[in-house]
């Protein structure tokens, strides 16, 4: 499929966005898509169903719920329904880290069945709002031009990286952190505190390594599976590259399985099917401030979906107008609404995804199609469930490696077109954004001493970076006025770059 070709209607070619690739193929890309995206779609339902102090058999529903509407929500955005909803672009939607935080503070302010219909009545209500808010979101795209949009694209990678490292070494809390607390140290405080002679509130400090964070073996199979992807990507041709991130995947998998790594008991103990049900805590509760949480992190979830969404149309060679872009922000809002009906969370594009796009170079939108069906089919079969969820995090990490940094070198594809050399100002606008855009990664302690209500907005470095980018280009270039048409032509004249 030519790279030129920009539409039916212009040039009587099928773009590459719109290509129907055969079944077999659907299905294989689109799991490679599914198995990227899996653990962080299992991730945000088990901290906030353990929240909610929800019995194990809830959370469990909670994870099911999740992956049937990441399906039925991926459906929309990558097929489109009606002109009003879905981007029509290869996108996979997921919860979106951003709400983390708000939602856990809400679980925990109110637990059990009580909290999670409040939880789910403002969730519902944000997506309500958002749906209307979109079209004003949407004409924000003349804010947007190549060193706008490449900074906040670069940012995005570079805040995914920390997400594959720690798929690779362990997580920096838990069971997998760098350091745990002296096991003899603990038994002796527990003696002294039932003592009387210290007080309760004493905890000790981890200071002894722990042996399972960035062991030689989890490091071996991360090694291997990038080396895979890499001898695929470079000897292999067609078909059979453009799934080379799976290959390496499933290498990884089957080493793991031969260590001993990967668990089978829960897929014993998963059904065969369970079905999703609307409302299954009861009839939702409005609680207005609330509701004014989850809409702020609904607003955060847009901005950061514009710029995946230029990311993509980017990689794609797709130009994207306002027109689209509200439909796809559209989409956001009516998959948070129907997030909340099914017992699940806020939607957004996952980044993760993008960078398999440009590791891939498969454009077709109906690859994530299929991957919106197979997450469907794994919500209602919670043993295929399980199956895919007994994969380590660390045969992950070795292809987040390789996806991540493709996001981050999208960045500096566009930032390559700027003009650097006749316009210095653009330099001050990407190091000071992206110097920005890192501050809750490097320091995500940061806004301990602000306002409560502040937390929701700087959370995300991707959304501090792109109001950064914003300011900064407006104060140094200006922003004049932009019509639809003018946003077309740019595009198109990017494609020959």
């Amino acid at each position: 499929m030519s790279d030129a070709s920009i539409g039916a209607g212009e040039s009587g070619a099928v773009h590459a966005v719109d290509e129907i690739l055969p079944a077999p193929k659907l299905l294989t890309l689109g799991f490679q898509h599914v198995l990227v995206m899996y653990a962080g779609a299992i991730a945000v339902p088990l901290i906030v169903g353990r929240a909610l102090q929800l019995t194990p058999e809830e959370v469990a529903f909670l994870i099911s719920a999740d992956l049937f509407v990441c399906g039925i929500v991926s459906i929309i955005q990558s097929f489109g329904t009606t002109q009003y909803f879905g981007i029509k672009l290869p996108v996979m939607m997921g919860v979106t880290f951003a709400s983390v935080g708000p939602m856990v503070a809400i679980a925990s302010a109110t637990p059990g069945h009580e909290g999670a219909r409040a939880l789910f009545g403002s969730i519902i209500a944000a997506g309500l709002i958002g749906i209307v808010l979109a079209p004003l979101v949407s004409k924000m795209l003349r804010f947007f031009p190549p060193v706008v949009t490449g900074t906040l694209i670069l940012t995005i990678g570079i805040s995914l990286m920390p997400i594959g490292i720690n798929w690779i070494f362990g997580l920096p809390a838990g069971p997998t952190a760098p350091k745990l607390v002296d096991p003899a140290a603990q038994e002796w405080l527990q003696q002294a505190i039932a003592a009387g002679g210290v007080p309760e509130s004493v905890q000790l400090a981890p200071t002894v390594n722990n042996p399972a964070y960035a062991s030689s073996q989890n490091i071996m199979i991360a090694v291997l599976v990038l080396g895979t992807i890499l001898l695929i990507s470079r000897y292999a041709s067609g078909f059979l590259a453009n799934i080379a991130v799976l290959i390496g995947i499933a290498v990884g998998g089957v080493v793991a399985t031969m260590l001993g790594m990967m668990h089978f008991e829960k897929i014993g103990e998963a059904s065969w099917f369970a079905l999703i049900k609307p409302l299954h805590f009861g009839i939702p509760t409005f609680d207005p401030i609330m509701i004014l949480t989850m809409l702020l992190v609904m607003l955060v979830t847009m901005i950061e979906s514009t710029g995946m969404f230029l990311a993509l149309s980017d990689i794609c060679k797709k130009p994207l107008s306002q027109k689209p872009l509200a439909a796809g922000l559209r989409a956001d809002g009516l998959g948070t609404a129907i997030g909340g009906l099914f017992n699940t969370f806020p939607y957004t594009s996952f980044s993760q995804n993008v960078g398999l796009v440009g590791v891939t170079g498969i454009r077709s939108r109906f690859v994530c199609v299929a991957g919106g069906a197979i997450m469907i089919v794994l919500g209602l079969i919670p043993k295929m469930g399980a199956l895919v969820e007994s994969l380590p995090t660390t045969v992950l990490g070795g292809a987040g490696l390789v996806m991540f940094g493709m996001v981050a070198a999208t960045g500096v594809r566009i930032l390559a077109r700027v003009d650097f050399a006749g316009n210095r100002h653009n330099l001050f606008i990407v190091a000071i954004s992206v110097g920005i855009g890192m501050i809750p990664m490097v320091a995500p302690d940061f806004n301990q001493w602000m306002p409560h209500a502040l937390h929701p907005l700087i959370h995300s470095g991707i959304l501090l970076a792109a109001i950064s980018a914003v300011l900064l280009n407006w104060f140094y270039n200006g922003a004049p006025h932009i019509d639809e048409e003018a946003v077309k032509e740019a595009g198109h004249a990017n494609e020959g770059h």
